[in-house]
Order: structure tokens, then sequence, then C-alpha cells
């Protein structure tokens, strides 16, 4: 089946803090979007291309519209070079589109190679409360996110329904305001329970319960999943919330495939 049959969301990987990722306990690869014709890898981790040869149905490279990146670190961005290579054909045909902090492209930092950067069609520059456009698909930013680099939460607009990624942040006050509205809520939660000393700027299950409570989308995925999260069985979890909250919260698999 082509990928345009269906709009859909996968999860290639649901990793989230480096011993999940280098232990690759779960798969570290993005999140794969065929929406409104766009074919779009959101936050390529370390294994995405592969994830995508293996997807079944497989789903080809040279076919994606668009790559975006919410920050630079390294398990949202690993694999970005080598999609840019893969679907422009090594450069062959400029095409495609990528969104990303201006971090990813300038200062010591920087994670796109600039040979590759005119393979593209297209470089978008995210901002905060921006809108962008892909013909008939457009996507907002959030406001920027509390984590160590510049990282943005980005939303959907798909058939008068709102899809949005709370990804990697601290909980902040306001933080779900930008998210209001929302039909599908997908979160990175890689903390069980808060850091004490509060330096690892995630999410814990006590922020989620607090952002769905004041949101109450239809339906909340929890994904990015650090160690003290898969101790805690997500599925579990996730079973609790949904009972507590009395809203349907399901937590990621690799490579499981939500409808839409």
């Amino acid at each position: 089946m082509e990928m345009q049959d269906k709009e859909f969301i996968k999860f290639l990987g649901t990793a989230g803090a480096r011993f999940v990722v280098a232990k690759q306990l779960r798969s570290s690869a993005g999140v794969f979007l065929s929406i409104k014709g766009k074919n779009i890898i959101l936050d390529p981790g370390p294994g995405t291309l592969v994830r995508l040869s293996k997807s079944r149905p497989p789903i080809d490279v040279t076919k994606l519209d668009a790559i975006i990146l919410t920050h630079a670190h390294i398990d949202h961005s690993n694999d970005v070079n080598v999609l840019i290579d893969a679907m422009t054909g090594g450069g062959l045909e400029r095409r495609g589109m990528l969104f990303a902090p201006i971090q990813c492209l300038e200062g010591v930092n920087a994670v796109i190679l600039p040979y590759l950067r005119g393979f593209m069609q297209y470089i978008g520059i995210l901002k905060p409360y921006h809108t962008y456009r892909m013909d008939d698909l457009t996507f907002a930013t959030s406001s920027q996110h509390q984590h160590p680099v510049e990282t943005y939460g980005v939303m959907f607009q798909h058939h008068g329904r709102k899809i949005s990624f709370i990804v990697d942040t601290r909980y902040f006050p306001g933080l779900a305001k930008d998210y209001e509205g929302s039909h599908i809520l997908i979160m990175n939660v890689a903390l069980f329970k808060p850091h004490e000393g509060g330096e690892v700027m995630h999410l814990s299950i006590d922020d989620v319960r607090e952002i769905l409570s004041l949101i109450r989308p239809e339906k909340a995925i929890l994904t990015h999943f650090g160690m003290t999260m898969l101790r805690a069985r997500p599925r579990e979890v996730a079973s609790r919330l949904s009972d507590e909250l009395q809203l349907e919260v399901i937590a990621a698999s690799d490579g499981m495939t939500v409808e839409l």
C-alpha cells in the first residue's frame, strides 16, 4: 500500500534518555507522519533510516517530503544528515523541506552538515509561536520549551483537529496553555518521578497528569521513555492514568501506528 493511501502516525521508536538509547532497549528512531499527502519525519534519532526500511510496509525514504527537528540533541537529530542525502538522491534532486531551530544550523553545536543544506528545496527556521506551511498542511510551534537547547513543540492542523507533540521539556507554568484544544496529544515523558535535583529537564508522570487534567484531549499518547519509565511499565502507567482521569491514555510501542 502506498504511504499516501492512508493518513497515520507511526512511532518508529519510543526511546528517550541516554541509557535507553545507548542500550537500544527501545528503538531511538523518530516519528513518521503521513498527513494531507505529506510524508514527514519528526526528530530522526539513531536508527531512523534503518527503521524506515524495515517498516511493514517499508517506508520509501526517497518519498519523504519534510524533516522537522524540534532540537539539536543527538537522540532527536542523529539521522538527519543521512535522511537528507537519501531523500535527495545524494543531491541529484533538489527537493524536500527541513524545519529546525537556528541552533541546528549555526554555532558550534550545529547538526546539519553544510554541504547537504543546498540539497533541500527549503529550510525553515523554527521560532516560537510561528506557523509553517507545506502546501495544504500547516503546523505551528509552541513557546520555547525549558530544555538545555532551543526546543519547540509542534502542532498540526488536520481537518479541523489539532494533533500536538509536547517534546522534551521540564514542566513550567503555561506549558499546557500552548496545547489547549488538542484532540490528539503526544507527550515525551522520560521520567516516572520528578528528578530530585531538578537538573533533568524532562516531564514526569506527575507533570503528565497535570497537563492532561488541564487539556483533556480525546487521546493522549506517551512516548520517549527513560529507564524509570520502562521499569514502571509504560502500558500499566498509561492504564492507571486512563482510569484516574477518565481519558484515553496510551503508551506508544516501537512500530505502533495510529490512524488519523
